[in-house]
């Protein structure tokens, strides 16, 4: 009978320890520091994670909890921003200025966050400044768990390809441009991975393949400004996934990927077995600058051949590639339901904001902006202001119109902050009156980019919306002269930032926060401001608020 109690006893212990289990945890502890390189045959500063350039690869399953201690040996503060990881109920951990103090020079800080009901190839790069410039930038990807399935057979490698556009003068100088008024101007060169191939039959190879073997690229541009058009000599891209989401599987000969953007493809090792280039070249500039990789089959014979495919010209193409981008409306999700069982085109929208971007010289000195504010950064993050009650003496909400004038004025600078109902379905027109492409990026969140047009928004373009399988991703392109349409649902309450990832545009103002309140102060909506959270600004020193309860 005694024996029969005690299995009893530990079958009870054992099912209670299976309910109180956590995801597993991943530990990672990263030095930043300066070194030199030279990615483009000149000796500069950049900055290296744990000595790498760029810094290493996060590979993390869906629901994993990612622990990441950060130790700052810049002489400045520094912060990492995870793009495309939606932080749950947790904008504490967004490493952006409006949510986290800078961690400063010689200390450290831990992020702590869960890729929870996620997928997808992702990135991280640097939010102060211009460090963006100098490196510190990287691939994150989300795989599926075991028992979802993924709509193509397992590949025999996983491969991260970061293209980025470089400039050889340093972050700081860079800043100081900025800080006087004036524009980076363009970048000298692409990098692929932190380096160019020289083609002169000494390159080695970035990537090895097996003949007759598929791999899946993560593909991410975490460059400054500049689009760039990515492509594999002889070797179509199969393309199964963008940040986040199962897509249709089309085959490309070469994608735009714009900046902030990831793209998961399919390569087959189906040629004749030697090197080939993949290849990276600027988009939109007036001068094409193009760099090179090599890919060597495994026991291949022979050069990569020195002819490549030329880049696209013009932007309607991007459009139209942009158009043919479709969500797999039969793939399973992070979680084991349809892509496709949420009909965001049958919800009502409760609210439509436009957004539209402007640039000024007043002054003498360049700023960009969103219905005529431009963006500065309060020295108590927003975040921190609001939860802890001095919000009015920080900034102000909705300073801006959902509904611009048609011709805004002069632009004027200041926190720039948006109140959102939380739960509510909105939408989001992204107006782009200037000659340049653009692209934005939502932090915390995946949206339906359901229009792409030329021309300016009216209402009555809503009757071209893809309301059936537009792709839910987290950055959308705003081609010149044109406008996007992104539907979404703001059901992760914190402080989001929507800004443009071209990064002098963000620099210098073309960003804005949207504040998503849960109208209960409970742990099930969001969770309590961490306890190793940096304090500064009006906060410092302030008696830390009650804690959000169940």
């Amino acid at each position: 009978m005694l024996g029969m109690l005690m299995v009893l006893l530990c079958l009870s212990a054992g099912a209670m320890l299976g309910v109180r289990g956590e995801d597993p945890y991943l530990f990672f502890t990263w030095n930043i520091t300066y070194g030199t390189l030279s990615p483009l045959g000149v000796p500069q500063q950049v900055i290296l994670i744990n000595n790498e350039f760029p810094g290493p690869v996060i590979n993390s399953t869906s629901n994993n909890n990612i622990v990441v201690n950060v130790f700052n040996n810049l002489d400045e503060p520094f912060l990492i921003t995870w793009t495309g990881v939606q932080q749950r109920k947790n904008s504490w951990q967004d490493g952006v200025l409006g949510t986290n103090c800078p961690v400063p020079p010689r200390s450290n800080f831990t992020y702590r966050f869960q890729v929870k009901d996620q997928i997808g190839s992702y990135m991280y790069y640097p939010s102060t400044g211009m460090h963006r410039a100098a490196g510190a930038f990287g691939g994150l990807h989300i795989n599926s768990r075991l028992l979802i399935p993924v709509p193509y057979a397992d590949p025999e490698d996983d491969y991260t390809v970061i293209i980025h556009d470089w400039y050889t003068k340093s972050h700081s100088s860079l800043r100081k441009f900025l800080d006087s008024g004036r524009s980076i101007g363009r970048p000298e060169g692409v990098l692929i991975n932190g380096k160019v191939a020289k083609g002169d039959g000494k390159d080695e190879p970035l990537f090895t393949m097996k003949p007759g073997k598929t791999y899946k690229y993560r593909i991410c541009n975490t460059g400054l400004k500049t689009s760039l058009n990515f492509r594999i000599q002889g070797h179509p891209l199969k393309l199964v996934e963008m940040e986040g989401s199962h897509v249709q599987q089309n085959l490309y000969e070469s994608l735009d990927v714009h900046v902030g953007q990831c793209y998961g493809v399919l390569v087959t090792a189906d040629q004749e077995p030697k090197d080939y280039y993949m290849v990276a070249s600027t988009r939109f500039t007036k001068t094409v600058l193009t760099s090179k990789g090599i890919i060597r089959y495994i026991n291949g014979k022979g050069p990569a051949t020195s002819e490549i495919a030329e880049a696209p010209v013009g932007w309607a193409w991007s459009l139209n590639q942009f158009r043919s981008f479709r969500w797999n409306l039969t793939a399973s999700a992070a979680r084991p339901n349809p892509q496709g069982s949420f009909h965001y085109g049958a919800i009502n929208i409760t609210r439509t904001i436009k957004l539209v971007s402007s640039a000024s010289r007043s002054g003498g000195k360049l700023r960009y902006a969103l219905n005529g504010v431009s963006h500065v950064d309060p020295p108590t993050p927003l975040k921190l202001a609001e939860y802890y009650g001095v919000a009015d003496k920080v900034f102000k909400y909705d300073v801006i119109p959902d509904d611009p004038p048609a011709k805004i004025g002069e632009i004027v600078s200041q926190p720039n902050v948006l109140n959102l109902t939380f739960r509510t379905f909105v939408e989001i027109i992204l107006e782009n009156p200037e000659k340049s492409i653009q692209t934005y990026h939502l932090a915390g969140h995946s949206f339906f980019a359901v229009g792409v047009e030329p021309g300016t928004w009216t209402p009555e373009k809503r009757k071209n919306y893809n309301l059936l399988d537009a792709v839910s991703r987290n950055t959308v392109p705003v081609f010149p002269k044109s406008w996007a349409a992104i539907l979404l649902t703001f059901d992760n309450a914190g402080m989001w930032n929507l800004r443009s990832e071209m990064w002098e545009r963000t620099y210098l103002g073309q960003q804005l926060y949207i504040s998503v309140l849960s109208p209960e102060r409970s742990l099930r909506d969001e969770y309590n401001i961490p306890d190793n959270a940096l304090l500064c600004g009006v906060v410092k020193g302030l008696p830390k608020p009650p804690s959000y309860v169940i």
